[in-house]
Order: structure tokens, then sequence, then C-alpha cells
């Protein structure tokens, strides 16, 4: 490393504080600005339907028997307001409700592409929760959002795999400093107060991937939004805390992962924008990312081949090691589990050719011909996916059609991802599509499309959040 990196990882948590405090929009460039818009009209679009899945209504429940009176922070979908840390606990949990939210993609080798973090889910609801309280225009709040991504994104590409590997959800736990960081932006806090911060949400960082294909899942990404934004408060306050979270022998890194790369993080925070290099993928369908790439291509091979769901004899599916390692549900029997479950994403688009919001029920994973499907997928590791390495998402195909047709097909990326991304407009029919999803008024939607992508000339950001709020039914 050169001077500055090596003063930047001896005081590191000081470096990430300083960062934070010192950046500027307009040191962000122009294409990580129209990236960002993208993932924050995403997000708000999940944050729609999420809310109208069983855990917004539990989550609603929860905050209404917290009897917690009127705040200034907005849960979207509905007329609630509420205080700031109660709405991006809500919101998170929205947006990562049907796992349907934008994925950060990893740089190193030994660490699984694809598979680090949700960023959007803690970010922005903090972003979003803080703007509301402190009165902060599009651009502030913009600014915020993009400084959460970058902390929580620069934090996870630097932690030993061994966090994720061994059992941590990277959303919940690198997901505090996001929050945090993004909340004390808008604040206002001193670089003093924001390393504070960052250390208050490093004692609050958590997250178990045992319990993905639950509704735990998704808690831990409201969790983590709502962590960040008290850790800010309280340091606004003047609790104390250590200026070393990350990097002392018994803080973050060391605790949650045995270590870390330097060379990862340390004056490497904006350099460049995790936006822009490696990029963030934006989800086609509510389920793992790691099944993208085989969705894609199935969906291509269905396309190409004219597959026919009743000529399906066998379907193999190959990838290397680490992909079965998330996606352990191979007969799921519920929404839940089919999202990390290659075998139903296989089977629903050999049945269905879609899979969207409405193929992601129960009622619709219990179908008898959706299991009968599943049944004909095999899914495991092949030792040509193994060989190309964990930075890519490589996903064989072998389709055994009746009458002795074979079928193949390979893909390393997925569509969304920044190798085949997808446009403002495409992400602005996703939106459609999950609020249409959530019932919500075709005519808001339309106006959110539009404010998120002129966000930074808004002087507040009340018009964009009043367009987000509805009386749910």
């Amino acid at each position: 490393m050169s001077i500055i990196d090596q003063q930047a990882a001896e005081h590191l948590t000081r470096y990430v504080s300083d960062f934070v405090c010192s950046a500027r929009l307009g040191d962000l460039p122009q294409e990580v600005v129209a990236l960002g818009k993208k993932s924050i009209l995403d997000g708000l679009g999940l944050a729609v339907s999420g809310g109208a899945s069983h855990c917004g209504a539990l989550v609603r429940r929860h905050l209404d028997e917290l009897h917690l009176g009127a705040g200034p922070a907005t849960v979207i979908g509905t007329r609630l307001k509420i205080a700031p840390r109660f709405a991006a606990f809500a919101n998170g949990v929205g947006i990562h409700a049907d796992d349907y939210d934008d994925t950060q993609l990893a740089v190193a080798t030994d660490r699984v592409y694809g598979l680090l973090t949700h960023p959007t889910a803690p970010a922005l609801p903090a972003a979003l929760a803080m703007a509301e309280a402190t009165g902060a225009s599009g651009a502030q709040a913009m600014l915020a959002y993009h400084l959460g991504v970058e902390v929580e994104c620069k934090i996870s590409e630097a932690i030993n795999p061994r966090h994720y590997q061994s059992g941590f959800h990277s959303t919940g736990s690198c997901g505090t400093f996001a929050a945090a960081a993004a909340a004390s932006k808008l604040m206002g806090l001193s670089e003093e107060a924001t390393a504070r911060a960052l250390s208050i949400a490093g004692s609050q960082s958590a997250g178990l991937r045992e319990n993905f294909g639950t509704m735990t899942k998704p808690f831990h990404a409201g969790r983590s939004s709502e962590s960040g934004v008290a850790a800010a408060q309280f340091a606004g306050y003047g609790w104390t805390a250590t200026d070393r979270i990350l990097e002392a022998p018994r803080g973050f890194f060391s605790a949650a992962g045995g270590g870390w790369d330097p060379s990862a993080i340390a004056g490497r925070l904006g350099k460049p924008w995790t936006f822009a290099e490696p990029g963030i993928s934006i989800k086609p369908h509510p389920s793992g990312s790691l099944t993208h790439p085989g969705m894609t291509e199935m969906l291509r091979l269905i396309r190409e081949h004219g597959i026919q769901a009743k000529d399906v004899v066998r379907v193999r599916v190959g990838t290397n090691h680490n992909m079965p390692n998330a996606l352990i549900h191979h007969r799921p029997t519920n929404e839940l589990q089919a999202k990390f479950s290659m075998e139903f994403c296989m089977a629903i688009l050999l049945l269905e050719g879609r899979a969207g919001l409405n193929e992601f029920t129960d009622e619709v994973v219990l179908r008898p011909d959706v299991q009968k499907m599943i049944e004909k997928v095999d899914f495991g590791v092949d030792a040509d996916a193994e060989a190309a390495g964990y930075h890519k998402m490589t996903t064989i195909i072998d389709i055994e059609l009746a009458g002795g047709r074979k079928v193949s097909g390979r893909a390393d990326f997925g569509k969304g991802s920044p190798a085949m991304p997808m446009s403002y407009d495409d992400v602005a029919d996703k939106f459609r599509e999950n609020t249409e999803f959530a019932r919500f008024p075709k005519q808001q939607a339309e106006e959110v499309i539009a404010m998120v992508r002129e966000l930074e000339t808004l002087p507040s950001i009340d018009r964009l959040m009043g367009a987000l709020a509805h009386d749910r039914r």
C-alpha cells in the first residue's frame, strides 16, 4: 500500500468518518449519480410492494403496538409518519421483503460474485427517514444514500470471506454502517461524532444466514437500517464509543471475520465508487441473485428453442460450490424458500415463462405441476463452472427433452448486472409492476418515477415522500 493507504488502514474508522463528512455531491461522477437513481427508484418500488407482503402487515402491527405517535418520517406505501429509526426499520424490511432488491458485486476472486450485500435496503431507508427529519434537499438525501452504499460495500469487500461463509448475513452486519453513515451525513455530525456513530453501529451489527428463506432475512435489512439511524442519533447526543471499531483487534473486522484486506478499503472510498466499478446489480426476478444467470439463460433457451414444459424430461443445473451453499432449498414448500431454490426458479420459468411477484407465492409453489417439475431439476456443482472462478456466477444448463433431444446453455451473468444492465426505463417498468402488485395508485407511481429522475433538483424530499404515501387496504 502507499503511505496514504497505510495511514488510512491504521486509523480506518477515522478515515471512513472523514470521507463521510467531507464528501460533496460534486464528487460523484454523473455516471454514478445516474446509476444511483436506478437503485433508488428500484428500492422505492420494492418498499411499496414489500409493504403489501405478510412481513409488511406484521411490521405495521408491531409499530401500532409500540404506540409511537406522530413523527417526521414516512412508512412508504402508508399514511404513517413516525420516528426516523422506526420508519427506517419498516422501509428496510419492505425493500428486502421479496428479496427483489439490488445486489453488490464482489471484486476479489476469493469472494462470491453477486453475494456480498444488498446495499440499498439498509442505506436508502436511513437516508430518507433522516432527510425528512432534517428537511434535507433531494441532492442531500441522494448524497447521503451514496455515502451509505459506498461505506457498506467497501466494508463488505474488505472483511475476510469467512464472515459470509461462516453464516453472517452481510446486509445485516455491514448494513448498519451504511445507515449510520447516511444518517450522520444528514445530521451534519462532526468527523469525531460520525466515528462514534459508526462504532455504535458496529456493536449492533448482526444477521445470520441460517434464517434465509424466512421473514427474518428482511428483518436483518430493516434492523440494520434502524440501528444505523439510532447510532447516529446517540452519537449526536454525545454517547461515547471507540473511534477504532473497524480496525481494532477486538473490533468488527477481527471479531466478525477473523481479519480483513486493508487494500480493499483503505484509501479506496470513492476511488472508484462501487456503483461505477464493479457495479451494483438490479434484480429482474424476486429471488436470490445467484439464480439470475441461470434464469436469464433458461428464458433464452425456452424462447430460442420453443421448449414446452410437457416435453421436459430432466434439467441439470451446475454452478460453482458457493452457489448451492446459498441456494439451500431444493424442495421448497413456500414462497420464501422458493426464493433460494434454483430448482423452483427453473421449474416456474419452464411452466409459466415468467417469474415475478405473482409467481413467488405459497399457492404457486405448492401447485402439483410446480412440485412435479421441481423434481425434474437437479442442481449441484459443475467442474467447468467451478473452474470459471468465483468472480462470476457461471451457470451451466442441460435440458433433456422427450424423444432424446437435448438443449444446453451457459451464462456468467444475469440480466440487470453491469454486464447486462437495465436502463432507467427498464427499472421504471419494474417499479410499475411492483406498485401495481400492491394496488398503489398509478398516477402517484408516475409522479415518483418522474421525481427520482430529477432527484437532485428537488428543494426537499417532501413531495416525493408524499407521492409514496397511500391508504393501504
